[in-house]
């Protein structure tokens, strides 16, 4: 039996009733994706700002991430260039401090068949701890030691802390984030997106 086409596949993302009960604010998966696509960015999962719009990181994390890869609106959101593909694709609503993680639910049903399909990505941006589990074998321990160790990644993968402005006493606390890694994620971006 032939396996589905993406565009199937998205088609049965969409109608995904496997978290209805668990979601408070429904369901509306969010994600972009293209076979084509040459950047995968492994988020968490959508925030509230996002649920409401169904444009992924349609907020400040997003105007952060953009900056932090060095990349027009219009370059991150093409999906022939910029996959974005969340560990959960619904917001999965608010906890004591901040989001509730991403429900396991998706990973386990879609991630796994949709990345099949994403045979032309050449950088994938693992953000934040949930999805550093899943495209990491071996996570350094903490995220910061994680982050700490991106160059021992490989060119293709680059673990980066959640772009979140909750983030920024990190930011503030890890300098080297700036200085060192940064520079060469931009270099890895202009680098993936380049030629044929």
């Amino acid at each position: 039996m032939s396996k589905p086409s993406l565009t199937q596949l998205l088609r049965d993302i969409r109608g995904c009733t496997l978290c209805e009960e668990a979601l408070e604010h429904g369901i509306r998966p969010v994600l972009q994706v293209h076979p084509r696509a040459r950047i995968l960015i492994a988020g968490q999962a959508p925030g509230k700002r996002v649920h409401a719009s169904g444009i992924p990181f349609d907020d400040p994390s997003g105007e952060r991430l953009r900056e932090w890869m060095g990349i027009s609106s219009e370059t991150f959101y093409d999906p022939q260039r910029i996959a974005i593909l969340p560990m959960g694709f619904c917001y999965p609503g608010t906890g004591k401090s901040g989001d509730l993680p991403p429900r396991p639910d998706c990973a386990d049903a879609w991630r796994g068949p949709v990345l099949e399909r994403l045979t032309g990505i050449r950088l994938t941006l693992v953000l934040g701890t949930h999805a550093m589990d899943w495209h990491l074998e071996k996570p350094r321990g903490t995220l910061t030691e994680t982050v700490r160790a991106w160059k021992s990644y490989g060119p293709r993968r680059m673990p980066l802390p959640h772009p979140s402005p909750r983030n920024n006493p990190w930011l503030k606390k890890n300098p080297w984030f700036s200085q060192e890694l940064i520079p060469a994620l931009r270099r890895r971006v202009r680098r993936a997106l380049a030629g044929p």
